[in-house]
């Protein structure tokens, strides 16, 4: 199970206090999103537009920063990662990106820093080698390592997947096949890192509509979409190149025309038919974020029958999920007989 950007239900994403308690909770993985900053450092933040996920926005000595970008075809307004240095980066803070469903979290607004992967990748050896329960020590955690905007990060000479090879490498990472998941939205950078050896188990993200954005950048209309990919025809070709997929939950327990979910699909089966393990994201809690026969009331923040959600998503046989809550995902991986 795989503590989301940390426990980013009960923390803001991508906080120490948020890998920490996921860790606490009985993670057997965390999620960093990478992104760059302006001498070339991995940082931790699930966009590189920081403007929702830190208080840059009322730092009066970056106003002048703010500024329109085009990243994987989208016009975005804001602060970028790319115009800061690590040191400035320093000086934020992180807040809660959804502070209307998660209040809770966002009470911790402007107490924790922003974080490098190095610093994640610490966090991990420190769960490690400690004990959480009187009798189970907490062994070999893992961290997903996510490549977000390679092409765009390539397009202004800034190679991602070059310069996280060297972070896991000066961190001691880059020998850690077993504890280390390199995973992204664009297959470019993940058979980048795979052509150089690097020992990791490489896991393509694929959304429910559209294509890649390397793709399109390469093939413009032409580029296969993502649902392409995913005949059988595609995974096939897919399992040649990676080890395994993960995709959008609703992609697994697909809603209907009401926003209802009935039953599983069969993606997970025809995935491990071609030979490759299945991942999904993300399991939440909260009403907002579950088909509409399984919320409970209409506040967007209640907690719905997520037990119900997971452990349908669970009985598709997936090999590992990704939660916001990972306390209530573990609960509900053991109604179901595992862990993943």
């Amino acid at each position: 199970m795989i503590g989301h950007r940390g426990a980013s239900g009960y923390r803001p994403e991508h906080t120490a206090s948020a890998y920490e308690l996921a860790f606490a909770l009985g993670a057997d993985a965390v999620e960093p999103d990478i992104v760059l900053s302006r001498d070339g450092v991995a940082v931790v933040r699930h966009e590189n537009e920081i403007s929702g996920t830190t208080d840059v926005a009322s730092r009066p000595e970056f106003a002048a920063r703010r500024t329109t970008k085009r990243i994987d075809g989208a016009s975005l307004t804001g602060w970028f990662t790319e115009d800061f240095t690590w040191a400035e980066l320093q000086t934020l803070r992180a807040v809660e990106r959804l502070p209307a469903v998660r209040p809770s979290s966002a009470s911790f607004d402007g107490r924790f820093g922003l974080l490098r992967l190095a610093d994640v990748l610490r966090i991990a050896d420190e769960a490690s080698s400690a004990s959480f329960s009187s009798s189970t020590p907490a062994a070999g955690k893992k961290v997903v390592v996510e490549l977000k905007h390679a092409t765009y990060f390539e397009s202004i000479g800034m190679p991602l997947a070059e310069l996280v090879a060297g972070e896991l490498a000066s961190s001691g990472w880059s020998d850690r096949g077993g504890r280390l998941v390199i995973e992204s939205f664009e297959k470019t950078p993940l058979l980048a890192l795979r052509g150089t050896g690097l020992p990791a188990h490489y896991t393509y993200l694929v959304e429910g509509s559209g294509s890649a954005f390397d793709a399109v950048a390469r093939h413009g209309s032409k580029a296969p979409t993502y649902a392409e990919e995913l005949t059988d025809e595609g995974l096939r070709a897919l399992a040649g190149l990676v080890d395994g997929i993960s995709v959008d939950k609703a992609m697994i327990l697909p809603r209907d025309a009401a926003g209802a979910a009935h039953r599983a699909s069969d993606l997970v089966d025809r995935a491990h038919a071609a030979g490759l393990d299945v991942f999904t994201w993300t399991l939440r809690a909260e009403n907002r974020f579950l088909p509409k026969n399984y919320r409970i009331g209409k506040a967007a923040g209640a907690f719905g029958r997520w037990e119900d959600e997971f452990r349908a998503i669970l009985a598709s046989g997936v090999d590992g999920v990704f939660a916001d809550q990972p306390d209530l995902a573990l609960a509900a991986c053991g109604s179901v007989g595992g862990a993943p």
